[in-house]
This record gives structure tokens, C-alpha cells and sequence, in this order.
């Protein structure tokens, strides 16, 4: 009798099953690129840049002058939508009242990263 005992106290051996796991699909990125012109100052980007970005004076002005002296600088890598969303706010943020000759917002692009 006492072998029966022991042989209901065992619990019979379980295989937990796992989900198979899901691979979280990464949107491609893509650069937003700001293009230098002679109608916008420092003082206009690195305000934009922080209404748009909200980046610091600092990292603004490291900006503007890489846009300033190699014609283009990447303000942003993000999906396409976001991308687009913020070229299209760069480019519609208006003129620049210190330069009596802007005639409107600087100009943005967007390209695939890699």
C-alpha cells in the first residue's frame, strides 16, 4: 500500500509550451536635412530648432554653423512620416524679421539613412 502512496503523489511531468517570439519590424529611417541660404541668421535657427525640436541654444547654434559652413546639416533621423511631418514644419516656420530680404522659411529635405 505504500506504493500506491508514492505513486499518486507524483505529478506527471509538464512541457510548458512557449509563444514563438515576434520580431518587432524597425520603420526604415530617414535624415532631415536643412539647407543653408543667405536669408536665415543663427539667431532664426536656433530659434526654430527649439520651437521644432526643442533642442538646447547649444546644440542649435553646433547647428547652424554646420549648416552654415558645409551647406546642409541632419537635424534629425526618424521614420519617413515624422520625417516628412518635420520638413514640411521647417518649411513653413516663417520669415526671418532680422534679414529685411527673407522672403520666407528655410528649406528642408528628407533622405533614406544608409
Amino acid at each position: 500500500m505504500a506504493k500506491q502512496a508514492s505513486q499518486m503523489s507524483a505529478k506527471p511531468a509538464t512541457i510548458e509550451k512557449t509563444a514563438p517570439q515576434e520580431k518587432t519590424l524597425e520603420l526604415p529611417q530617414y535624415n532631415v536635412i536643412l539647407l543653408n541660404d543667405n536669408d536665415h541668421t543663427y539667431e532664426y535657427v536656433i530659434h526654430m530648432l527649439k520651437s521644432l525640436f526643442g533642442y538646447e541654444k547649444e546644440k542649435g547654434f553646433e547647428l547652424a554653423k554646420s549648416v552654415d559652413k558645409q551647406g546642409r546639416a541632419i537635424v534629425i533621423t526618424t521614420h519617413k512620416e515624422r520625417a516628412e511631418l518635420k520638413r514640411d514644419q521647417i518649411m513653413s516656420f516663417g520669415t526671418d524679421d532680422r534679414v529685411a530680404s527673407c522672403k520666407g522659411s528655410m528649406s528642408s529635405v528628407i533622405e533614406p539613412v544608409g
